[in-house]
């Protein structure tokens, strides 16, 4: 799957929409928005938030990390 479809399956697998994701993450509604419609992709620090958020809530990280990865 691509990022952006990685991005939202983590989102909607912890029951949040895209503004709360946001807030949980510590970046805005649109920066969420950009990187589900495939137009962004969040930077290094971003990413290590949501790999937090990850693990917070024990969903598996590496999927959407070796998405992000690709180019």
């Amino acid at each position: 799957m691509a990022f952006s479809g990685e991005i939202r399956s983590i989102r909607q697998k912890g029951f949040l929409s895209q503004e709360a994701f946001a807030r949980e993450i510590g970046v805005s509604f649109s920066s969420v928005n950009r990187w589900e419609g495939g137009k962004s992709r969040p930077n290094l620090s971003a990413m290590k938030r949501i790999k937090e958020y990850c693990e917070a809530i024990h969903l598996d990280f590496s999927v959407l990390e070796e998405a992000w990865n690709e180019n």
